[in-house]
């Protein structure tokens, strides 16, 4: 049987029993957590259905399915957030524990847990100041893993053919550089049309740097020799496409040389640390990519003029010295005197020994000619025959040496005949050894354009090793003699050479032969 209820309670609500009981005029029904969680949330919800946070990134994640979540954090307090795929896909950076953010969205519950959260519809960095944290952090990151190090910095080429833009095809930069690349260079030039700020800009910048980058020399689009990544100028929020990690990196593994010229000479972005080069302005990057054809023309003129120098100057130092050289050599005519002196005084010798040799052969002759006269062999035979009577010879015997006698003595008058017919045909024989001689003389091939190298002393030297080992040499020409020094060091000695064998005698008539 239930106890009585307490008169002091007419509700019965503080009633301690077992079972829970409904008083008399109650309409506060038990409600279910799922309930109390749903009319939580339609509160918040409609309380705050469009909120500003700023606070701090802490607990950053990335679901597989492509969801973040955060905690946004102050020095009091921490809120949950989460970002579904779709707007975390537009984020304009890169979210990381630490940034000062600003975080748009509602105010939600998450009855699972029995937390509030916000759901985060747009991100932004609180300040500049918090943009710049973020610049120097992902600064920092990238150049410890060497994007930056300056060993990785190529050579810009000299004088590309194909330079590659990507920039923006409406703006202003294209024309600036086009304008000064024709002005110094004109070069063939290919654009590829990019966004230069907002959602999607640096996706499209690092995917064209990539693409000149996969060209393939002599394919159907040229192949860039050099990279200008170009924007104007803006605020840091405007080149922020150019601190996003995937346009570092596709620069950074380009392997055409880049130029980074993005914003103006104060503006710094990312994209210029990982480049080859850094432009300070559009137009400085056309500058720097390639040089002035009319600054190429003068250069080559001067080198050429130079050249022509180089190559004229000895030539005429080498005219000055053989012309004073000449100046040093004796006249031909003062070289060829004494040897005509001496060529008269020998062919007088020649004439006079000729006479005295024709006087003394007449000499010898007329002598010959006297002892083989009729009337000493008259007197010889008769003598001879008076010799054989008295030793009692026959007539005829004696009669036969008579008769040879006759006929000696017949021949005796053919001699003077006979001698003077070798001596023509010798003195004929002597004057073609004499023209012979002088076409054979040592010096005749020197009015044919060859030369005699000789010693100090006069010997003439026919080998190359005799000619280095001198200390000077003397060249006979036509008209003199020129003293020259060898150029080139003494080779080894040679082997010993042997002997040239002794000219062996000459079998036909010489003078000596004709005179004695």
């Amino acid at each position: 049987m239930a106890p009585p209820p307490n008169s002091d309670d007419p509700t019965g609500l503080n009633d301690a029993g077992l079972v829970a009981r409904t008083g008399a005029g109650d309409n506060a029904q038990p409600l279910t957590i799922s309930e109390i969680s749903a009319l939580l949330k339609r509160t918040v919800e409609d309380r705050f259905g469009f909120v500003r946070l700023r606070g701090e990134l802490s607990g950053v994640k990335r679901a597989a399915s492509g969801h973040f979540y955060c905690a946004l954090k102050d020095e009091g307090a921490v809120i949950d957030g989460v970002m579904w795929k779709g707007n975390a896909a537009r984020l304009n950076f890169r979210a990381e524990d630490g940034l000062e953010v600003i975080a748009t969205g509602k105010l939600t519950t998450y009855p699972g847990r029995s937390k509030y959260q916000i759901v985060i519809d747009s991100l932004e960095l609180a300040g500049e100041g918090a943009l710049l944290a973020l610049l120097e952090k992902t600064r920092a990151r990238l150049a410890a893993e060497g994007l930056f190090a300056e060993g990785k910095k190529r050579r810009l080429p000299f004088l590309p053919q194909v330079i590659g833009v990507v920039t923006s095809p409406t703006g202003a930069v294209i024309r600036d550089i086009l304008h000064r690349l024709a002005d110094r260079f004109p070069t063939h030039v290919i654009v590829w049309p990019v966004l230069v700020q907002g959602n999607g800009a640096a996706d499209q910048v690092a995917a064209a740097v990539r693409g000149f980058s996969a060209l393939q020399p002599g394919g159907p689009v040229p192949r860039p020799d050099v990279v200008i990544v170009a924007r104007g100028g803006g605020s840091i929020e405007d080149l922020w496409s150019f601190n996003e990690e995937a346009v570092v990196r596709a620069i950074a593994e380009c392997t055409i040389p880049v130029i980074s010229a993005v914003g103006h000479e104060t503006d710094t972005t990312l994209a210029d640390y990982a480049a080859d080069r850094r432009a300070p302005t559009p137009t400085a990057a056309a500058e720097m990519a390639v040089p002035v054809r009319a600054d190429l023309a003068l250069t080559l003129a001067d080198l050429g003029t130079r050249q022509r120098r180089c190559v004229y100057r000895p030539v005429e130092l080498g005219r000055e010295r053989l012309a004073a050289r000449v100046r040093m050599l004796p006249r031909p005519e003062n070289l060829l005197q004494p040897q005509a002196q001496r060529l008269d005084d020998l062919a007088e010798r020649l004439r006079r020994g000729l006479g005295e040799r024709s006087a003394k052969g007449r000499e010898r002759l007329a002598g010959a000619a006297a002892r083989l006269s009729p009337s000493l062999l008259t007197r010889s035979t008769a003598e001879a025959r008076r010799r054989l009577d008295r030793a009692g010879l026959t007539a005829a015997l004696v009669q036969r040496p008579a008769r040879d006698a006759a006929d000696r003595l017949a021949r005796t008058r053919l001699i003077p005949a006979l001698v003077e017919r070798p001596l023509r045909e010798r003195v004929d024989r002597l004057g073609a050894l004499t023209r012979v001689m002088s076409q054979l003389h040592p010096e005749k091939p020197l009015e044919r354009g060859y030369a005699i190298i000789r010693d100090t002393a006069g010997k003439a030297l026919t080998t190359r090793t005799e000619a280095a080992a001198e200390p000077a040499l003397v060249v006979q020409l036509r008209d003199g003699r020129l003293d020259v020094v060898p150029a080139c060091a003494a080779p080894p000695p040679a082997a010993p050479t042997k002997p040239r064998p002794a000219a062996p005698k000459r079998s036909g008539p010489t003078q000596e032969d004709l005179f004695g």
